[in-house]
């Protein structure tokens, strides 16, 4: 026991030297030192397969890797027989028995933030990472950072190359303000989309801008054959809601801003407070959980009109739900369990209330709040559902780094809310694999247990379609009945990318290492984080 005490002191501290030579560059991303791989031939063994396209779970069955990519699903038997050793595939270099597991797609992350130890969250990419890749993330749609879009662009390729610890990256930066600066006109506009395509954007996210450069933004990026998505700045969203955007050619929405403007049919304009602000957060976040609302209602004729035009246009929506989900129960969202081994203290200072800081609205929410954001959730889930039913796209992101949302937990808790909304456990599954893949427009190369494609992979102990939590990295409690004790189980067990395996159980040690390094670094006591007087001594 002393000697295991030892050891993960030293880990610890070895940990802590790591990140402050780190902390020289605040976005250095370190090589790779966890993944094994990819190999020459890699034997995933008797395990279940969830495809990602729909179907139903499949098995026992024998997946073979070579060179990164499925080459052989081989079914060996049938559940509660003994497996068919005849059928077997030969060895590999690397084999996995995985008896009695299911193994899924990797998820494809369509909201995704690297942040940096320069940007207000305070942590480095490489936990952002680490933690993408413990809840099985693969695929990351990145949607604009404080290094910019050539720093995203070379990072991205690092990856492919497999010489980082990190999901394969698809850099969508930013068109206007935040590291892009300003673009004032139809010109700027133009050579702006030009200049991220040279920096190596496959997309670009747009916010808002006034018509013509906007327009103009969107006409460059088809022609310049870039994928786009939007966050409808309210600023903008009276001449720029999701009907407005659609018919410009925009591919994605993100969030929900723009779509329940779109369904006004009394008004022209949210029903602002006349002491409003935007640039109070609570101002902003208590009206938004009230916009749902003064919106048409489902079965309406102008709810058939936008749905039905989106739908026709080919649409995507990504709405994230969980980003906002702390606006309906914000006492069980900041005392989520993984924040005390998983959060960083920086990160966690930076969700405090705090007028600074983007997100941090709680200057006094309550439960009127709650109350409107719950009536919000009600019926911009029933908009979701009804879209996806009807044929529409819905992906899977989380926007996470924000309002107590962890990378990674965040998009688990996304998974979850898409169950709530309605989505049956195997449409979740395709949302946040082979949909999302669609939406990226890599369908072909990841995105479901297809051979030919990608081996980008989970592998898990516990069924994830009986129980979504399982896939967290505190995972699940529940009673053992041969004990009559509560036993935690899940966690994602294997986590293939491009055929490098990752142990789940090594990338949470690591994470947590780190965590654990930088509360000592910072003063801050292990355990839970306090909402109240918290400081960092360590500065």
């Amino acid at each position: 026991m002393i000697f295991r005490q030892f050891a993960r002191f030293a880990t610890i501290a070895a940990t802590l030297v790591a990140f402050l030579f780190a902390a020289v560059s605040a976005q250095e991303v370190p090589d790779r030192s966890l993944g094994e791989g990819p190999f020459d031939r890699l034997v995933i063994r008797g395990v279940t397969v969830i495809d990602g396209a729909g179907a139903p779970p499949f098995g026992p069955a024998d997946v073979v890797v070579e060179g990164g990519k499925i080459t052989r699903i081989v079914p060996v038997g049938a559940p509660g027989l003994p497996i068919r050793a005849e059928s077997r595939p030969e060895a590999g270099g690397r084999e996995i028995d995985a008896e009695g597991m299911f193994l899924l797609p990797g998820f494809v992350n369509l909201h995704g933030h690297i942040h940096n130890l320069e940007d207000g969250q305070g942590v480095p990419p490489d936990y952002v990472f680490k933690l993408w890749l413990a809840h099985g993330i693969t695929s990351v749609r990145e949607l604009g950072n404080g290094a910019g879009a050539a720093w995203t662009s070379g990072v991205a390729a690092r990856s492919a190359r497999n010489e980082i610890d990190a999901p394969n990256i698809y850099p969508y930066p930013v068109f206007r303000g935040w590291t892009a600066g300003e673009v004032d006109t139809p010109d700027q506009a133009r050579a702006r989309i030009r200049q991220l395509k040279r920096d190596g954007a496959v997309g670009v996210k747009f916010f808002g801008a006034p018509e013509e450069i906007l327009w103009a933004g969107l006409e460059e990026a088809k022609k310049q054959g870039l994928k786009t998505t939007m966050h409808h700045a309210q600023l903008d969203v009276a001449h720029a809601d999701v009907m407005d955007t659609s018919a410009h050619g925009l591919g994605s929405m993100e969030h929900w801003y723009g779509l329940p403007e779109a369904l006004f049919d009394d008004r022209t304009l949210q029903d602002y407070p006349l002491d409003y602000n935007y640039n109070d957060e609570q101002h902003r976040f208590e009206n938004a959980g009230k916009l749902w609302k003064q919106a048409a209602g489902p079965g309406t004729d102008r709810w058939e009109e936008v749905m039905s035009t989106l739908l026709q246009r080919e649409f995507s929506i990504i709405p994230t739900f969980s980003i906002y989900s702390a606006s309906r129960d914000w006492m069980r969202k900041r005392r989520a369990e993984w924040h005390d081994d998983y959060t960083m203290p920086e990160l966690w200072k930076f969700y405090a209330p705090d007028r600074n800081a983007h997100g941090s609205y709680w200057f006094d929410w309550g439960a009127e709040q709650e109350a409107a954001w719950k009536e919000n959730y009600r019926l911009w889930m029933r908009f979701i559902n009804e879209y996806k039913n009807r044929g529409g796209k819905v992906g899977v992101g989380e926007d996470a780094g924000y309002i107590y949302s962890t990378y990674g937990f965040g998009f688990i808790e996304e998974m979850e809310m898409l169950r709530e909304a309605g989505f049956h456990p195997l449409e979740v599954i395709k949302a946040a694999t082979l949909d999302g893949a669609k939406i990226l427009g890599v369908e072909g190369e990841t995105g479901s247990v297809q051979v030919g494609k990608r081996a980008d992979l989970v592998i898990t102990k516990e069924n994830p379609l009986a129980n979504l939590k399982t896939l967290y990295a505190t995972g699940h409690v529940k009673l053992d009945p041969e004990t009559n004790r509560p036993v935690r189980v899940g966690g994602v067990d294997y986590v293939v990318k491009n055929g490098v395996v990752y142990e789940g159980a090594k990338l949470r040690d690591e994470i947590k290492d780190m965590v654990a390094a930088e509360k000592q670094r910072l003063g801050v006591a292990p355990g839970p984080m306090p909402i109240v007087d918290f400081e960092l001594q360590g500065n």
